[in-house]
């Protein structure tokens, strides 16, 4: 099994930023996409940015030219660049990745952004 672990949430002032770093476990062979979605009180856990295992990226409109998803492949690792953060992106930000051999994605346990003054 895939096990999926974020780090590097925290609490920041508006116009902030922070660095989310999440590692899958597995070979490299094994791990294929790999996502941040976040789920603010209230509301649906919504995408993010998706990267996949080529380096295409895909980026909700809400957090474009702010928030940027890069990778690196071989250590199975994909981080989430956040700036110019505002009080609407606070939210548990969970990383997701793909586990190819079996077709499922495994989800991590979340880590808490709080961005207020």
């Amino acid at each position: 099994q895939v096990q999926v672990v974020e780090s590097g949430g925290g609490l920041v002032q508006p116009g902030e930023s922070l660095r989310l770093s999440c590692a899958a476990s597995g070979s490299v062979s094994r791990i294929g996409d790999m996502g941040w979605y976040r789920q603010a009180p209230g509301k649906q856990r919504e995408l993010v940015a998706l990267i996949t295992k080529t380096g295409s990226t895909n980026y909700e409109d809400f957090v474009k030219g702010r928030f940027t998803i890069s990778r690196d492949t071989a250590k199975n690792t994909v981080y989430l660049q956040m700036n110019s953060l505002k009080p609407e992106d606070t939210a548990v930000y969970y990383c997701n990745a793909k586990d190819t051999y079996v077709g499922r994605y495994y989800w991590g346990q979340g880590t808490q952004v709080t961005v207020s003054s």
